[in-house]
């Protein structure tokens, strides 16, 4: 499928319509005082964007993961940083392929009018980082209920979720350790600040991110998403969707900075002419835009995929690899083009090239995304 400047016009239009309220001076703001996005968050639900992967049964709006990747790019390209809301998205497709009919129905609604937030995804863990299936968290089957205890971290937006999705482990005897983690699906509300506690990390962005302790927290066996023992298999699906939305996120970044150096390479004056005149600025942005453009073509192949049900793995993790590379190109590019000005708070890149550096490192490396590449694509030994 080839895609038409046209195909996402009225999407991409709502969502810069919606930041006439929410312009670069709101960012800034709860950058430097680190607070969270409620009101534009507040907007997007109501607007229906937050939605867009919830079937219409439910209440949502039926639409492509390729819907969901260009409202979470628009985010960024105006300025703003969809981490506040993306993990509605993306961790979605878990509960929706492999969630009971009872969880649906008890959540689905409720999470697509706003009533209630599921923006928590509790996976890794201090001692397990990206090796997943060592994690220690523990829930014990008592009767119909299971006892859950343990540590998570780098859990976003953990203090603004009503709803938590967890991997936890429930086979200990398992021999093959791929069988032992089971998802959960966990109503918080009641049990914060008893048997779940949340705190705060301060990161150099504000991402809102957190590590929470789970004490003997008691849940019904209602709340685990498929099968015991398979969680491990259904989150492996939603982590393509997560590379491939994060994609998005960079490729917004990218074009926010390639913007920002047109515009101001164009009307900013030195000796006599504008310093877009000059090779020393163009070449830097036109690689950028160039591995921008790139990049995008990945996406769109692997969004084009996932719709079709197909195996994404490949262009899930190139896309995240080729994306998270060009918005840090297009950073150091705007950098270099707006010189000092750069460093200051008003002119918004220092607080975009923080944010972007970010995806080097989260939600995946882009040394793992490298050692995927190597061993599931090229057939190289398994390096770790």
């Amino acid at each position: 499928m080839i895609e038409t400047k046209s195909d996402w016009k009225d999407l991409r239009d709502g969502i810069r319509s919606i930041f006439k309220k929410f312009p670069e001076t709101y960012w800034r703001d709860l950058d430097i005082k680190r607070e969270y996005p409620s009101k534009f968050v507040k907007s997007l639900t109501e607007a229906g964007y937050l939605a867009c992967l919830i079937p219409e049964k439910y209440g949502g709006s039926g639409l492509s993961i390729r819907a969901a990747s260009v409202i979470l790019e628009e985010i960024h390209r105006n300025g703003g940083n969809g981490a506040a809301c993306h993990a509605q998205m993306y961790i979605m497709g878990s509960l929706l392929k492999y969630g009971s009919d009872i969880l649906k129905e008890k959540y689905l609604f409720d999470i697509a009018n706003g009533n209630l937030r599921l923006q928590a995804f509790g996976v890794t863990e201090p001692t397990s980082g990206t090796d997943t299936l060592s994690i220690q968290t523990r829930a014990k089957k008592k009767g119909n209920k299971y006892i859950i205890n343990g540590q998570k971290v780098w859990t976003s937006r953990a203090e603004y979720s009503d709803l938590i999705m967890l991997l936890v482990k429930t086979n200990q005897e398992a021999k093959d350790s791929k069988n032992s983690l089971s998802l959960f699906l966990i109503d918080m509300r009641k049990h914060i600040g008893k048997e779940i506690i949340i705190k705060s990390i301060r990161t150099m962005v504000n991402h809102s991110t957190t590590e929470i302790f789970f004490d003997n927290l008691e849940v019904d066996e209602s709340c685990i998403i498929g099968e015991e023992g398979q969680g491990f298999k259904y989150i492996l699906n939603g982590l393509n969707a997560e590379r491939l939305l994060i994609a998005s996120e960079c490729i917004g970044d990218a074009k926010y900075f390639i913007d920002k150096s047109v515009e101001y390479g164009n009307k900013r004056e030195v000796f006599g002419r504008p310093i877009g005149k000059n090779q020393g600025i163009q070449f830097p942005v036109a690689k950028a835009y160039s591995r921008t453009f790139a990049a995008e073509l990945v996406l769109i192949e692997g969004c084009n995929l996932f719709n079709r049900g197909q195996d994404c793995g490949k262009e899930a993790n190139i896309s995240k690899l080729l994306a998270a590379e060009a918005s840090w190109e297009a950073a150091e590019a705007a950098m270099q083009t707006f010189g000092g000005f750069s460093f200051a708070e008003e002119y918004n890149i220092e607080r975009k090239f923080r944010e972007t550096r970010l995806y080097q490192i989260a939600p995946v490396s882009t040394n793992m995304i490298l050692a995927y590449v190597a061993h599931k694509v090229l057939g190289f030994p398994r390096s770790y």
